[in-house]
């Protein structure tokens, strides 16, 4: 006894389009969302073909995928916010991972043509988290000495970058931004 072989209900998708896009056109009632869901449907239905069982009604089943998919983008729809004019998206946005890298290299080059005292002293209370006290220690000058290294550093970086009075660094490491802040040193 020979086999038949099966055919793949792959073929048959594209004699199914023709009523996919009717019923499609009866639920949107607009021409390009109509195609687009018919679109979504066979996407899904191809991605999905190892579930459809074989000697079933492939259109039924290509009804329901159309269906249950045009039924779960407008709920979907439904709880999405309105914003015409932009504030919320504004709200929501974040700045681009690049922004960081650029603001980085700025830093470092910047960071680069500060003395040595005042580098380290800024690498000691700010980036290491050492206070005042605990790199007056280990440079071997005094606590006041250290902080005006540090001042004059921030100082200096601020204006290196361009930075106004008040204006904070844009980054997000962490070391770096705590080389700028002015809060560093402070004894525990």
């Amino acid at each position: 006894m020979t086999k038949t072989p099966q055919t793949d209900p792959r073929d048959e998708l594209v004699d199914h389009l023709p009523a996919l896009r009717a019923f499609a056109l009866s639920l949107t009632r607009e021409g390009a969302s109509a195609d687009d869901l018919v679109q979504d449907t066979i996407v899904k239905a191809w991605t999905n073909m190892d579930k459809f069982q074989a000697g079933t009604n492939l259109r039924a089943w290509l009804f329901t995928i159309l269906r249950n998919t045009f039924y779960s983008a407008r709920r979907k729809t439904k709880r999405e916010v309105s914003d015409t004019d932009g504030i919320h998206a504004a709200r929501q946005a974040t700045r681009p991972d690049h922004d960081g890298r650029l603001a980085l290299k700025d830093f470092r080059a910047a960071f680069e043509q500060l003395p040595d005292e005042q580098r380290e002293a800024l690498i000691l209370v700010g980036a290491s988290g050492f206070s005042y006290e605990e790199a007056a220690g280990m440079t071997g000058v005094a606590i006041g000495t250290v902080k005006s290294r540090a001042n004059r550093g921030r100082r200096k970086l601020a204006e290196l970058l361009h930075l106004e009075h008040g204006e904070e660094l844009d980054m997000t490491d962490q070391a770096t931004l705590a080389v700028m802040s002015a809060n560093q040193g402070i004894t525990r």
